[in-house]
């Protein structure tokens, strides 16, 4: 399997964020990101390339214009405001409160674009996020030449990003930006799986009303977890696309037999919907030590979750997504790459 890496990652590089309401020291680093690239090159699972440039055109089908701009331009914008360090919201549009007009304010535009106080802007974030989308991109120009599979190594990730707002760290969209160019390039069906703790609800808000793009999710409760607000079984798309969002929460502290059993649930309805190609946001805070999240997967356990997704016999594209225990989380990934290479 190829790895398409975003070597411009480490220009997004939090000092802090607001965990909970308590500043704390930022969890989603370039750690997360080196350690999966010693971990693909120690286990030699195959080529590493780097991404080729592509045009904004894909990703102004999944982002909205304007959304997009803002975020080129945000940072420098802050500082020539007198900002200094990492930016942050501090004020959102809460119901009943307008959304469709743009404000000239540049903290009211922050507020306007995002959801949450943790995911700091910092200078390089653009330059980060926009090299990711390029991965994705490129993984697609992979397997539109005859490549079966191919892993997206970027950060940071994206898939709490929406079609015009950032949170959960994530701020373009790759998955959903993958999936977009696969049907572009000839795909009538493709499906994506969220194997991330944390619900896709980026994901799920773009899609939605889709028919042409089915979104599993299985993740924390969000009765308990973040993001909170989106993630509920009843959710399951709109207008053309009902039917076509499928989401499995499960309560904090489930078993490794009850996520097993989602995943195969999961698995299923894909395998129903009949796509012709597949992307997984794969996150790995499912891990029983990551920081931030409540399931009790092991590093023995992420080989068999690539082995069930390789029986799907899709061609398959790997978007990293979460995963905030830094020492293990090499490991983690590269087993679900391997079972899925190896099955």
């Amino acid at each position: 399997m190829k790895t398409i890496y975003n070597a411009a990652h480490s220009l997004h590089r939090a000092e802090h964020e607001f965990f909970r309401g308590e500043k704390v020291p930022a969890f989603e680093k370039p750690e997360r990101a080196d350690w999966v690239l010693a971990a693909v090159e120690r286990e030699k699972l195959g080529e590493i390339l780097s991404p080729t440039a592509h045009g904004d055109a894909t990703i102004l089908k999944i982002h909205s214009e304007r959304y997009v701009n803002f975020l080129r331009g945000a940072h420098d914008e802050y500082l020539a405001l007198g900002g200094k360090g990492d930016a942050f919201p501090a004020t959102w549009p809460i119901r009943g409160m307008r959304s469709d007009v743009e404000p000239k304010n540049f903290a009211a535009r922050m507020g306007l674009y995002s959801f949450d106080a943790g995911s700091p802007l910092t200078a390089g974030t653009w330059a980060a996020t926009r090299a990711g989308a390029d991965c994705a991109l490129t993984a697609v120009d992979l397997m539109n030449v005859g490549e079966p599979s191919a892993f997206v190594l970027t950060r940071p990730p994206g898939h709490h990003a929406g079609k015009d707002f950032f949170g959960g760290y994530c701020f373009l969209n790759h998955a959903a930006i993958a999936a977009q160019a696969l049907r572009d390039s000839g795909c009538a069906r493709v499906a994506i799986l969220d194997v991330d703790y944390h619900h896709g609800n980026g994901t799920q808000d773009i899609f939605y009303e889709r028919d042409d793009v089915f979104f599993a999710s299985l993740h924390g409760d969000p009765l308990t977890e973040y993001p909170f607000y989106l993630g509920h079984a009843d959710e399951q798309g709109a207008g053309a696309g009902r039917g076509f969002n499928l989401n499995l929460p499960l309560p904090t502290g489930s078993s490794v037999a009850s996520w097993f059993a989602a995943l195969d649930q999961a698995l299923t309805s894909i395998v129903r919907f009949k796509p012709d190609a597949l992307v997984v946001s794969l996150g790995v805070d499912t891990f029983e030590g990551d920081p931030i999240s409540h399931f009790k997967l092991k590093t023995s356990d992420y080989p068999q979750m690539g082995e069930l997704i390789a029986r799907l016999k899709l061609p398959t594209l790997f978007a990293m997504e979460g995963g905030y225990a830094v020492a293990e989380i090499g490991d983690n990934v590269v087993g679900v790459l391997a079972g899925f290479s190896q099955a």
